[in-house]
């Protein structure tokens, strides 16, 4: 009898031991395409007495995962996550400032619509010159002004509206980011209590894994994981962001998890042209975002979170400035032509202070751009002297020759366009020359733009490249070949059918041996 129990025990062992197994291939074949999940191998053991096997013994499921290779993911997602972002961002950009290149249709190097609205002035200013009576040449010339002024209202539109757009995404990603750390923390609270009950937690580990992975792509972050199944999480620059109270100090129930408010908060605002975010004791009117009372903002980086703060603190800004710097030079150098057609949009001289909105400063003065009302009243007025005479070029052809120039002395001194000490908080330059001519200052605008537009896109190209590479590698570790996992299954089944065959076998002695009895 004792006889045949040894080898009933190993085949039934062996029976548990191989649904248990069956149980984590299909458990890995239903994951196989879910994000962050990690293949789990089922840990089977033999058992030995006396130097005799006697069976086999189910342990705790154990991940295969590669740490480095898992953190040099998540910090390619955040990279992919953050240009992904920044690239649709800058569509709207892209999609109103027209091409950069070779325009095949009129053989002629076209950059960008600024540069070809004024150009249309320009054109109709030198016919106007030549027939300075023509009623039809006068109207053009308005007409090509409004459409100057009109690309210029929409671009400065598009950047406020993205920069809003991107200040509304921090809001709701910092939620966002909030459910992702405190379901982490609740996770990291289960998985200790079991491993500390020396239970099974490659479930909640696995869980944990792909919340880290939907986290990664909001923000850059690294893991340190502990002995007792604690998990450190980290920016990039090594500031702790906590997953549950206690790792603050707090109380275990001090706040509910998982939870959207915490451990991070900002506030919605609507985002003015005059308005930026500080983390110093200047106000100067966009929240940051906090954590225990402390601004944390400058720490965040990558993934969408950091690109939209990028994009709202640096990108719009930068490009509204050099906008509004276009847009106070076009003003000046025509006033100082003696025909001041564009305004600020009031009767008050312009000002290129960079602190202070427009009428008053450089601030959004894109946007209070407009054409003298007496020229769209009177356009004869454009070819009226000081002394009344009408029909008279003199100012046109100064405009011409100087307004429109590129000479040293119709770009430099005061008539210099403003390039350094811009935007709200007067950080920002436009990054090239301001003693260039208005053709020249409005291609340098487009084209600077247009390089960030294109720069963005390669980038992201080629941190795609690589992400898809890191993925395959970590595949290659910790993800599911559902092919080998099918093979196994059918290894499994035979095992199965072998120990069934011995459980059967021996039943049938048992019961031989009874009958013989």
């Amino acid at each position: 009898m004792m006889g045949l129990g040894l080898p009933l025990n190993i085949a039934t062992g062996g029976l548990q031991a191989i649904e248990s197994q069956l149980e984590t291939v299909s458990k890995n074949i239903t994951n196989a395409s879910t994000e962050g999940y990690v293949s789990e191998n089922a840990n089977v053991t033999s058992v030995v007495s006396s130097g005799k096997g006697v069976g086999v013994k189910v342990g705790h499921n154990s991940l295969v995962t590669s740490p480095a290779l898992q953190s040099a993911l998540y910090a390619q997602n955040a990279k992919v996550g953050g240009l992904t972002t920044k690239h649709n961002s800058l569509g709207a950009v892209s999609s109103v400032q027209g091409t950069t290149g070779s325009n095949a249709d009129s053989n002629s190097d076209t950059i960008g619509t600024l540069p070809n609205y004024l150009q249309k002035v320009s054109s109709s200013l030198v016919k106007l010159s030549n027939t300075p009576s023509d009623s039809g040449a006068l109207s053009t010339v308005i007409s090509n002004a409004k459409a100057l002024v009109n690309d210029i209202h929409t671009l400065s539109s598009v950047y406020q509206n993205q920069r809003q757009n991107a200040h509304d995404a921090v809001v709701s990603t910092v939620s966002t980011v909030n459910t992702d750390l405190t379901t982490i923390g609740d996770l990291t609270r289960q998985i200790m209590s079991q491993k500390a009950s020396g239970n099974d937690t490659s479930d909640l580990e696995n869980k944990r894994f792909e919340f880290m992975s939907d986290l990664s792509e909001k923000l850059g972050v690294s893991f340190t994981e502990k002995a007792n199944g604690d998990m450190i999480i980290t920016t990039q620059d090594g500031t702790k962001l906590p997953t549950r109270p206690e790792q603050m100090g707090l109380a275990t129930d001090s706040q509910k998890l998982p939870s959207s408010t915490w451990p991070l908060s900002t506030s919605k605002v609507g985002v003015s042209p005059a308005m930026y975010h500080s983390s110093g004791e200047t106000d100067g009117g966009i929240p940051g975002i906090m954590l225990d009372g402390k601004d944390i903002t400058s720490h965040l980086t990558d993934g969408t979170l950091g690109a939209n703060i990028t994009l709202r603190d640096e990108t719009y800004p930068q490009m509204q400035a050099q906008l509004d710097s276009f847009s106070y030079t076009l003003i000046n150098r025509f006033n100082d032509s003696g025909l001041p057609l564009f305004t600020n949009g009031s009767s008050q001289p312009i000002s290129k202070d960079p602190t202070k909105t427009a009428p008053d400063g450089l601030i959004d003065l894109s946007s209070a751009l407009s054409v003298d009302q007496k020229y769209i009243d009177q356009p004869s007025l454009l070819t009226t002297d000081s002394d009344g005479n009408t029909g008279v070029s003199t100012n046109i052809n100064k405009v011409i020759s100087k307004g429109l120039s590129d000479a040293p002395e119709a770009t430099s001194g005061d008539l210099e366009a403003p390039s350094s000490g811009l935007g709200p908080n007067g950080s920002f330059s436009t990054g090239y020359s301001g003693a260039q001519g208005l053709n020249q200052l409005a291609t340098a605008l487009t084209t600077n733009q247009a390089q960030t537009v294109s720069d963005t896109k390669e980038q992201l190209s080629t941190e795609g490249s690589v992400r898809t590479t890191l993925k395959s590698q970590v595949a290659s570790v910790s993800g599911v070949n559902v092919n080998n996992q099918m093979a196994l299954v059918i290894t499994l089944q035979n095992s199965y059918a072998a120990n069934a065959k011995v459980v059967s076998a021996v039943q049938s002695m048992f019961t031989a041996l009874i009958n013989a009895v």
